[in-house]
């Protein structure tokens, strides 16, 4: 979609809704004030990057880059696979809560182990590229990118026997085109944007695309790798964010989407931590645990009263 400058926005993939008066009344099932979406990415992280693909210079996982072949970060990303995953979702079960997986390609041509144990458990998988060492970025062409979504979501189709319904691009990665792409890919939701406690309707010339927007701040890599939180500090923002939604949520229903990754937060040292957070929110009334889906499928049926534009 070509950049457009205007008041407010500089881009038209979606209308700018102020979460004031002019927002309508969002009601989440039985009148729940927050509704909770836990994402868990099972990611494949490539020994080396291929030629022409791009990843993030700053890459979370091991002590940083090291020269090929980087076996530390390699094998603590792997970690979450091995061990970190079934630590992570025996703890979501209990509270509960079904997993949203972000799953990329190689992954689940891979890992076909995980694909069917996530699959028993209940999870929803969405799409979330091809590995975490091949980001979407604007240096693809457009050609490029709709091969690169269209390889992602047919490996996760033959690998779950269901065509997925959202995406999570590796490290929220996306073009100026990407929304287009995914809706004309049949996605209906995108967790990229991570600027609102709503889903809100995206613009598209063919589909419909909601964003579902993560809770950025307190994403796992964000919070304790990238900015050095302490995981004591870290239990203390799940809550505290948790607070200040769950009081809004009574006038209008919120959101709160948790992005986690199992080699990181999935560690024996920083579990029981994430434990008490979640024991916390879901000892409140009135918070609906629920995958990307279910809250997307809720949303469009019922949409926001009043809505003013």
């Amino acid at each position: 979609m070509p950049v457009e400058l205007h008041f407010g926005m500089d881009h038209q993939h979606y209308d700018w809704t102020p979460f004031n008066q002019s927002r309508g009344v969002l009601r989440w099932p039985e009148n729940a004030r927050v509704a909770l979406c836990v994402i868990v990415n099972l990611e494949h992280m490539e020994w080396s990057v291929p030629e022409g693909a791009f990843q993030a210079a700053n890459l979370a996982g091991g002590y940083g880059p090291s020269p090929f072949p980087d076996v530390t970060r390699w094998s603590h990303r792997e970690y979450g696979h091995r061990v970190g995953i079934f630590r992570l979702l025996d703890l979501l079960e209990k509270h509960g809560i079904k997993a949203t997986v972000a799953m990329d390609a190689l992954t689940a041509e891979h890992y076909p182990f995980l694909v069917a144990h996530c699959q028993g458990r209940g999870c929803e998988i969405i799409g979330h590229g091809i590995s975490v060492s091949r980001m979407i970025t604007s240096n693809m062409t457009e050609q490029e990118e709709r091969e690169y979504v269209q390889t992602s979501l047919e490996a996760l189709t033959r690998a779950t026997g269901t065509a997925p319904a959202g995406w999570l691009g590796p490290e929220y990665g996306e073009s100026a085109r990407t929304p287009q792409i995914l809706a004309q890919a049949g996605i209906r939701y995108v967790c990229d944007w991570t600027n609102d406690e709503q889903p809100y309707p995206l613009k598209t010339s063919s589909g419909e695309l909601l964003a579902l927007p993560v809770m950025l701040p307190v994403d796992d890599v964000n919070a304790l790798w990238d900015r050095r939180v302490s995981v004591g500090r870290y239990v203390q923002m799940l809550k505290e964010a948790f607070d200040t939604v769950y009081q809004d949520g009574a006038e209008n229903g919120r959101l709160m989407v948790l992005n986690l990754h199992p080699w990181l937060i999935g560690q024996p040292f920083r579990i029981r931590y994430l434990a008490e957070a979640l024991g916390y929110i879901m000892g409140h009334e009135g918070v609906w645990a629920a995958t990307g889906s279910e809250i997307v499928d809720w949303y469009r049926s019922n949409p926001p009263e009043n809505q003013r534009t």
